[in-house]
């Protein structure tokens, strides 16, 4: 496994982070086909001894159970200051002014409960889920840094939003005095590249580390364009993404395949490969729900592409709006 610095920050991560949010009480949130403790079990397992160090999950994720699966099962693999652990805060968790959003009151109420359910004393990352439009960006800003200068989380991050909001944020934390973020959590794959417009290129400037999600597309990259899953025909939030332009997106799901064909490998390992020779890129956040995942996900960071198989993969996308906010 290879590992690289977050940004221009100190902290060192692992070329490919393994996404928490396949794993969870089926039974809360709005993830039915999350797997349970035992079943994630292995996979987390598998991932430390394939030298994956990072591990991305966040309070929503099956209502903080997914908090607790992988707080309890890198536990039982791993030593704390061997990993590093990342989570979000934002979406609603209960009712009540400290549920949901980016107060000052939310996120420390946030910030303790997921230092609970994850059973450390510290968060390696923090992230803004979403941009919250109805608190100040300066409030927002002043309480992550307070949560760094109180020792509970080491580094801040933020996910997908416009990039004049990152901006923002980022002037308000200079202005301030405050820690700014040091990643962009954003969405990022062959059938979405808007973020190649403006998010990319002031991450790249700032120095601030991209690790993007659904890096596969939510497994459309990965299977023929009619095929369907358990996940598919229950993910809700996935059932909204990646329709606007379906000749284009076809079109690059037969030239994944065709590519994977030729090169004998998976069409998992050309997707990530792809998106690894992107150089904004840090880290892509892979959601895994078997071993197979897994192995494709480690294997994928030591397969090299070279400019002829990078093009034939992105000649087919078109221009579309921007969507997963």
């Amino acid at each position: 496994m290879e590992y690289v610095r977050l940004g221009g920050s100190g902290l060192e991560v692992s070329r490919v982070i393994l996404g928490c949010m396949s794993f969870g009480d089926p039974q809360l949130g709005a993830h039915p086909w999350s797997l349970g403790i035992d079943e994630a079990r292995p996979l987390v397992r598998q991932a430390v001894e394939a030298g994956i160090t990072t591990f991305d999950t966040a309070n929503v994720y099956s209502l903080g159970s997914s908090e607790e699966f992988t707080g309890k099962l890198l536990g039982e693999f791993a030593r704390r200051e061997e990993v590093v652990i990342a989570t979000k805060v934002h979406g609603r968790m209960h009712p009540g002014p400290k549920g949901a959003g980016l107060s000052r009151a939310a996120i420390f109420a946030q910030a303790e409960a997921s230092l609970r359910r994850l059973g450390t004393d510290y968060i390696d990352l923090y992230q803004i889920h979403r941009y919250d439009p109805h608190t100040p960006i300066e409030e927002t800003m002043e309480a992550l840094d307070d949560l760094v200068r109180a020792g509970k989380v080491r580094y801040t991050g933020a996910s997908s939003m416009w990039a004049w909001q990152f901006a923002k944020a980022q002037h308000a934390a200079q202005l301030g005095g405050w820690t700014r973020f040091t990643s962009m959590q954003d969405q990022y794959n062959l059938l979405m590249r808007e973020e190649e417009r403006e998010m990319l290129p002031l991450c790249q400037d700032q120095g601030v580390g991209v690790l993007p999600w659904s890096p596969l597309a939510r497994g459309r990259l990965t299977r023929d364009w009619d095929a369907t899953t358990r996940r598919t025909e229950s993910d809700r939030f996935g059932g909204t993404l990646y329709r606007q332009a379906e000749d284009s997106d076809r079109a690059t799901v037969e030239a994944v395949a065709a590519l994977a064909e030729q090169r004998g490998v998976s069409r998992a390992q050309i997707a990530l490969a792809w998106l690894l020779h992107q150089p904004a890129v840090t880290a892509p956040i892979v959601g895994v729900t078997s071993e197979r995942h897994l192995a494709d996900a480690v294997a994928a960071t030591t397969l090299r592409l070279d400019d002829k198989e990078l093009s034939s993969l992105g000649e087919h996308y078109v221009p579309r709006a921007a969507e997963g906010f």
